[in-house]
This record gives C-alpha cells, sequence and structure tokens, in this order.
C-alpha cells in the first residue's frame, strides 16, 4: 500500500506536469472506485490546476474553483505521458492537460477514491477527523504521551492511528518501534515520555529520508515516472522474518498485529 512517503513522491512527480496548466478533459472509464466518483469532478474541466498539495495519504488538487481528493488506495497510481499507450483494464481515469500531457490513473484493487470539494477541503468528511502531520511542530514527544494516557492497546496500533497521527503506515510504523527500542505489542500508555520524544523523532526522521529517496519499493507501488521507490534496501526489520537482526543478530520475528504483519526482534525491542 503506498504510505506517506509514497503519496508525497507522487505528488512531487505530478506537480510539475500539472500545476499553472489548465485540464482540458477527464474522461472516466469508471463510475465508482472505493467510493461513486462524483459528477462534479466535471467542474475541473477548464480549470487551471493552481497547486498540488498533500494531506496526509490525500493528493488534493488545488483548481482555481474547487478541489478534486485523489486517494491511491491499495495499490494506485499515476503515470504522466505525451504519447499514452492504449488505455490498460485497470486505467481509469485520464487527465488531459493542456500542454499535451495525460495524467492517468491506475488502480488493479479499485480501493483508491476520486472526490469534490466546492471548498474547505481539510474539513471533507473523509479528511477531517485526521491527527496532525508528522512534520507538523505540534506532533512531538510530548504530544504522543499525553495522548497515550491510560490506552492499553498495543503501541504500534496508536501510532498507526490516523487520528493520532497521519502516515504512518505499517512499514514505517515497524521501522521506528525498531530504532527506538520498543516492543510493538507494548501498551501505548506504559511508554514514559522520554521514549515517546525519541519515537517522534524516529518518525519523522525515518519518514523524512523515504521521501528523499523516493518511498519503499512495493509490487504494487510506482512513482510518477514510473520508477519504484528504494527506501526498501535501507528497511532494517519490515519484511526480515528469520533474518539476523542488525543490532543483535537474534533472529527477527514477524506476528500480526492489529491485523497486520510486524516484524520486531524480541531481544532489542521491549
Amino acid at each position: 500500500m503506498p504510505e506517506l512517503p509514497e503519496v508525497e513522491t507522487t505528488r512531487r512527480g505530478l506537480a510539475p506536469l500539472t500545476e499553472g496548466r489548465v485540464i482540458q478533459a477527464i474522461k472516466l472509464r469508471k463510475r465508482d472506485l472505493r467510493w461513486p466518483i462524483p459528477e462534479a469532478i466535471k467542474r475541473a474541466e477548464g480549470q487551471r490546476v493552481v497547486a498540488m498539495e498533500r494531506r496526509a495519504k490525500w493528493l488534493i488538487w488545488r483548481l482555481e474553483a474547487g478541489y478534486m481528493l485523489w486517494h491511491l488506495g491499495m495499490s494506485g497510481s499515476f503515470r504522466g505521458w505525451t504519447d499514452p499507450p492504449s488505455p490498460a483494464a485497470h486505467d481509469h481515469v485520464d487527465v488531459q492537460v493542456q500542454d499535451g500531457h495525460l495524467i492517468r490513473y491506475t488502480d488493479p484493487r479499485r480501493f483508491g477514491a476520486l472526490l469534490w470539494a466546492d471548498d474547505k477541503p481539510l474539513e471533507h468528511p473523509r479528511l477531517a477527523h485526521l491527527g496532525p502531520e508528522p512534520f507538523d511542530p505540534r506532533f512531538n514527544g510530548d504530544y504522543l504521551w499525553k495522548l497515550s494516557r491510560g490506552r492499553r492497546g498495543p503501541i504500534k496500533n496508536f501510532i498507526m492511528d490516523g487520528q493520532v497521527v497521519v502516515g504512518v503506515g505499517n512499514i514505517y510504523a515497524c521501522e521506528a518501534l525498531f530504532s527506538t527500542g520498543i516492543h510493538p505489542r507494548r501498551a501505548a500508555g506504559r511508554v514514559g515520555r522520554e521514549r515517546y520524544q525519541t519515537l517522534a523523532q524516529a518518525i519523522v526522521e525515518i519518514l523524512s529520508r523515504a521521501i528523499e529517496v523516493g518511498g519503499t519499493s512495493l509490487r504494487d507501488f510506482t512513482v510518477g515516472d514510473g520508477t519504484p521507490g528504494y527506501f526498501g534496501q535501507s528497511l532494517q526489520v519490515y519484511g526480515r522474518e528469520g533474518k539476523p537482526c542488525p543490532g543483535c543478530e537474534q533472529p527477527l520475528r514477524r506476528e500480526v498485529i492489529g491485523q497486520r504483519s510486524t516484524f520486531f526482534c524480541v531481544r532489542c525491542q521491549r
């Protein structure tokens, strides 16, 4: 699944192809993805893209009047073409811009979303409940510590909760917890303030590094130019079940926590 670094990489890839350009036409080959695509999407035709923005894992196409809200879901991706091939079975939306580029949205699992907001996109029902961005000054160890008090659920689930902080998906949660020596099953309310300070810093650093190299290379994900991300080469624990821990050489373990595969070291993480 594309996570925050992958979506930010996509935003950066789309921005030079769309910002300042007029959308000439939008072709919908499906009337719905995860949810029905609203008829209002056609209002984007003839409008200039003012900015390509991101909130959590949503891409926000800021237009002269209105906003297209796009989520990549489990397997969505964009490609920009000047000479596009014929659409394939999973190519669901084409956006033609004035300079000849065609932006094509592909989604084999159709779990993405394309929605519309007339104004105030951050107040849209799908975005209004979201927590702060990891790069927001409000996000720090004190914030996590205060919010975690009394919580008995696993800390991994806590930091992956989009109402707590956005963008800490499964891969990056595993990596951040390993780098700070916190066991993913430890109750969120039993982690001290100092460890939360370290964890918040690790989350920001790991996500920042992943963004710089274009995200994590996954089977279903490609960035705007069609090339895979390469942060996968830097993963310490994720996907490495049975491999030696980088810290102690104990075989890494995989367990399912919150319905997601979780990779960790039983010796280094407490």
